[in-house]
């Protein structure tokens, strides 16, 4: 019998962590379909929310519990121990999905990974794309121009990312970081030799505001690019 566990923290996502558990439900409906013994939880931990994000998640079937650690890495590191407590399967046989609040996976976003894993595969590095109405319409295009399929550049996102539970235990978990815990985690699985695979065939849309819920992360990602791609051209000299 093999598990997935489903990691997503939130920190006051009441507006699209909606939108984020219609597409995880979905797909893990999608896996259970194909896999009718897999069993799967998934766990939102409400990390210092003082929005509405609480009744929001509790309008979905999933579980939900609360921290006040303003801490993302404290929070996948809490979901991940609350999800594997509850599933009765080996290890071995268990996968870790991360994603985060504000992103919407694909259908295959599960059974992608796992498909990996049967493979022999410890760790998948998912690749993630901004949604386009949240860009100008440079920025967009530039992503487009620069973002192939087919050739994913094995970049480490929270919002993507699949892990072995052996190995992620046998790596020492998630570190308690308020930013590139994600990145510590890849770091100590790769020390550890593991098998690593990048892949965009389950890539998935996250939000692309500028603001994000960490000091770094994607968010300021993308706000670096937009400055770049949008800033007006030098005028020439002597003009």
């Amino acid at each position: 019998m093999r598990a997935v566990a489903v990691v997503i923290p939130a920190h006051d996502e009441e507006a699209l962590i909606g939108r984020c558990l219609a597409s995880v439900t979905r797909a893990v409906a999608y896996a259970r379909e194909r896999e009718s013994e897999l069993v799967a939880t998934v766990v939102v931990v409400l990390d210092a929310c003082t929005d509405a994000s609480g009744p929001q998640v509790r309008r979905w079937p999933v579980e939900a519990i609360e921290i006040s650690a303003r801490n993302v890495g404290s929070a996948r590191r809490a979901g991940v121990a609350h999800a594997l407590s509850s599933l009765d399967a080996a290890p071995g046989d268990t996968w870790i999905a991360m994603t985060d609040a504000d992103t919407v996976v694909p259908h295959d976003w599960i059974t992608h990974q796992l498909d990996l894993m049967e493979a022999g595969v410890d760790l998948v590095l998912g690749t993630v794309r901004p949604d386009f109405a949240d860009l100008s319409d440079r920025h967009a295009a530039y992503w487009r121009a620069t973002h192939q399929r087919g050739r994913p550049p094995g970049n480490v996102h929270g919002a993507n990312l699949g892990v072995r539970a052996s190995t992620y235990a046998e790596a020492g978990g998630i570190r308690d970081l308020v930013e590139h815990e994600d990145v510590a985690l890849v770091r100590a699985v790769r020390a550890l030799g593991a098998r690593e695979r990048a892949s965009d065939v389950h890539e998935v849309e996250t939000s692309g505001r500028f603001t994000g819920r960490t000091p770094g992360g994607y968010a300021a990602f993308l706000r670096r690019v937009h400055a770049w791609v949008d800033a007006p051209p030098l005028a020439a000299p002597g003009a």
